[in-house]
């Protein structure tokens, strides 16, 4: 997920300082991809070197400095919105990183890897279903939305254990002297 990108779409709405803008990410993607208002304000900061943003007046009492977007900007949140996302954008798998390494590495029982990752990933699902009937019963469309998202790719995941777990069972077999013999 592109912060940069979600954070010059909130702004096209309104102007806002980077507290609001980390509230309003978090609540419109139900908090999905949490943010520390650090990351939030050298975001920001980058925005404006790059003529995106720029401060919409001075300091409030407090200090705060609100945001609003430029013509560039308004431009590039436009731009986002009528481009497609690459399936490659996603980040390193980390699981897939341990399962491949792992395989390789003699001293790693791989199965009790993908048993533990198969459990805490249909526990997972199961409080992802119960956050979507609470989605459901809000009627708030945009977290039904992001959770489902979650939903389908937790699902996906555990299909994958399943899968994985299975070839690494028959390669296992085949490279095993036992098997060796039997096919002899």
């Amino acid at each position: 997920m592109s912060i940069r990108q979600g954070l010059l779409a909130l702004l096209s709405e309104q102007p806002m300082y980077g507290a609001q803008l980390r509230a309003e990410f978090e609540r419109r993607t139900a908090g999905t991809w949490p943010l520390n208002v650090g990351q939030v304000y050298t975001t920001l900061g980058r925005l404006q070197r790059d003529g995106l943003v720029e401060a919409d007046g001075e300091p409030d009492e407090e200090g705060r400095i609100t945001y609003r977007l430029t013509p560039d900007g308004r431009t590039a949140v436009g731009e986002w919105f009528a481009s497609s996302v690459s399936p490659d954008s996603a980040p390193r798998d980390e699981l897939t990183i341990k399962v491949a390494l792992g395989i390789t590495l003699s001293d790693v029982d791989v199965a009790s890897v993908v048993q533990t990752q198969r459990a805490d990933s249909l526990r997972h699902l199961q409080a992802l279903t119960r956050h979507k009937r609470e989605a459901l019963a809000e009627d708030d469309l945009p977290r039904e939305l992001v959770l489902e998202r979650s939903i389908f790719a937790t699902e996906a995941q555990v299909r994958w254990l399943d899968h994985m777990e299975s070839r690494i069972r028959r390669a296992r077999r085949r490279t095993t002297p036992a098997a060796a013999e039997e096919t002899e």
